[in-house]
């Protein structure tokens, strides 16, 4: 069938198919002598340039490319194949280029180019999420723990976009964790929690803590782009009877291999940043797992304090019994019961240092040696590379020598090529894998170092302010015993702390140093929202009322010093008196 007739301007004939939205096509492709190409991809043609005429406004291109409607058949029709043709014409030259833009869309996942622009930008702006809720926690005895929670994601992979009720073991969470290790190593995937906390299993403190560093975990784990496009989450959310990796990989070297390449000076790396964060990250993990050590030795002295305290008080309570003295067994039994009130308090507090300080180190002490060891890997992959590289020179001479050789066998040809271009793909597949693995390990560096300094301030804050709890407490238990050991005897005991003048007029104040509004040791009054009040002022003993002292010195007219931190304005200083104020001078400058 002859199509120039329908065109009167152009007799030759142009090509009926010239309106396709592919007139550019010069072929269906080519075929590839490699799996790899050898050379980059060319760079996309920017919209800002000089010749922003061919890959400027879709609109315009469309309209030409478009392939005409039934109402524009009628009258557009001839024009249509003019602008076509005369398209085909300057592009003629330029065939080349629309074949390669063609060949980097399906890598790149673009549109073609009759779509409109705006539909793959918001393809590009479209951002896959995952996130995980827990909702609860059953335990069974010492089994596993039990986590439930729920999953809300868009991402294609997954049948649907919520998930209710996910029920999974504890020690599924250690399989998934040990397969995302091994399967992303350009991700730091942090450790998981321990099923159980210092606190003591069925605990609530430890139902609390256990969930707050699972949900934590959690989030960290869904924030990453890279793990959460791993198949083995769509099988670890999706399954309904327990999880098992469905594909177990290892790491790139193990057991005698990677210690041997350990003793080795790391590869040379163009990436300083990376280089100097593996020291820092090795030192804080043997110092965390050092310091975790010696507070585990001071948890059970504590412990055995707690318990010879408590002894030593059931001791001295039993003194009461057989002492004829009617103060001083009463200050007997009271004292053994505050020294026994003490020893528990010190059991509470080894605890407490174990929950707040240990399980924090010893978890950061883990979290390290992964983030140490995916760094290692990456030196190990540095090493494949420069191995690599070796490989494909020595390959590359070999086959220059067989090509300046005299006598040359076909065979002997063709192993050498295909040596030579399977180690060029193997030295390429390692250089984009370690291009991709140190570009992803800069940011994941950056954001471990910086959650670990956040997570490890706040168990040290916590670890400070529980402490202090501990010692206001066990202070105003002690306080609590001062009016007993004074009713000893009418000349007030104890109380006189060895000076000559008269214990009635030298009374020191009976109120606890440990009230609601703070330490009165300090001198300094408490912020009210500064949480280290939030559990001390509901324990401690309550402030003892003063005895009024103004018929005993009606002279002075004046109380002794109470325990507030501004009572003591306007009131001389007495060389004699003894309160939270001169306690540290007086030891000072006392001789033994």
């Amino acid at each position: 069938m002859d199509y120039s007739a329908h065109d009167p301007d152009h007799p030759g004939g142009s090509d009926p198919w010239a309106s396709s939205p592919k007139a550019n096509r010069t072929s269906f492709g080519q075929p590839r002598t490699t799996d790899r190409p050898s050379s980059p991809l060319p760079p996309q043609a920017s919209p800002y340039r000089e010749d922003s005429q061919q890959y400027g406004y879709m609109g315009d291109q469309d309209s030409q490319n478009r392939p005409s409607t039934a109402s524009e058949n009628g009258d557009n029709g001839q024009q249509g194949q003019v602008a076509a043709a005369g398209q085909e014409q300057g592009q003629g030259q330029d065939a080349p280029q629309p074949q390669q833009g063609q060949q980097q869309a399906p890598q790149h996942g673009q549109q073609p180019q009759r779509y409109h622009a705006t539909r793959p930008q918001r393809q590009q702006q479209q951002h896959y999420k995952l996130q995980a809720k827990v909702t609860g926690l059953e335990r069974n005895g010492k089994k596993d723990p039990i986590l439930r929670f729920d999953v809300y994601t868009n991402l294609p992979k997954f049948r649907t976009t919520q998930f209710r009720d996910v029920r999974r073991l504890h020690s599924e969470f250690v399989k998934l964790g040990e397969h995302l290790i091994s399967a992303c190593p350009e991700a730091m995937v942090p450790a998981i929690p321990p099923a159980t906390t210092s606190a003591g299993a069925g605990t609530d403190e430890d139902e609390v803590r256990l969930k707050t560093s699972m949900q934590r975990w959690l989030n960290i784990v869904c924030s990453n782009d890279i793990l959460i496009r791993d198949e083995e989450m769509v099988f670890f959310v999706e399954s309904d009877f327990g999880y098992s990796p469905v594909v177990r990989r290892k790491q790139p070297a193990t057991g005698v291999r990677r210690k041997v390449i350990k003793q080795f000076a790391p590869p040379p790396d163009d990436t300083p940043e990376l280089a100097a964060a593996r020291p820092v990250v090795k030192a804080f993990y043997l110092g965390t797992m050092e310091a975790e050590q010696k507070l585990e030795k001071v948890v059970k002295h504590r412990r055995n304090l707690g318990v010879a305290e408590s002894d030593l008080g059931a001791k001295f309570a039993a003194l009461h019994v057989q002492e004829t003295h009617q103060g001083l067994s009463l200050a007997y039994k009271k004292l053994g019961k505050v020294i026994q009130a003490t020893g528990d308090f010190h059991a509470a507090q080894g605890t407490a240092e174990a929950t707040t300080l240990g399980d924090p180190l010893q978890y950061h002490s883990s979290d390290a040696f992964i983030a140490k060891e995916t760094l290692t890997n990456r030196h190990i992959l540095l090493r494949e590379l420069l191995q690599a590289q070796s490989a494909t020179k020595s390959k590359l001479s070999a086959a220059d020598r067989l090509k300046a050789s005299s006598s040359v066998k076909r065979d002997k040809v063709d192993e050498a090529i295909a040596a030579l271009d399977e180690a060029r793909s193997h030295e390429q597949y390692l250089t984009s894998k370690a291009q991709r693995v140190t570009a992803n390990l800069l940011q994941e560096q950056r954001k471990w170092f910086g959650r670990t300094a956040h997570d490890m301030r706040q168990a040290i804050r916590e670890y400070v302010i529980r402490e202090i709890e501990a010692e206001r407490r066990t202070l105003a238990t002690l306080e609590s015993v001062r009016p007993d050991i004074r009713a000893i005897d009418g000349s007030g005991g104890l109380s006189r702390l060895g000076r000559e003048a008269h214990p009635a007029q030298r009374r020191a104040s009976l109120a606890s140093s440990q009230g609601p509004k703070g330490d009165a040791w300090s001198g300094v009054p408490r912020r009210p929202g500064d949480g280290l009040n939030r559990s001390v002022s509901g324990s401690l003993a309550g402030p003892l009322p003063e005895e009024d002292e103004n018929e005993e010195e009606p002279l002075h007219g004046r109380k002794r010093a109470t325990s507030k931190a501004g009572s003591q304005k306007g009131v001389e200083e007495d060389e004699d008196r003894i309160d939270a104020k001169n306690a540290a001078s007086r030891l000072a400058t006392t001789t033994f």
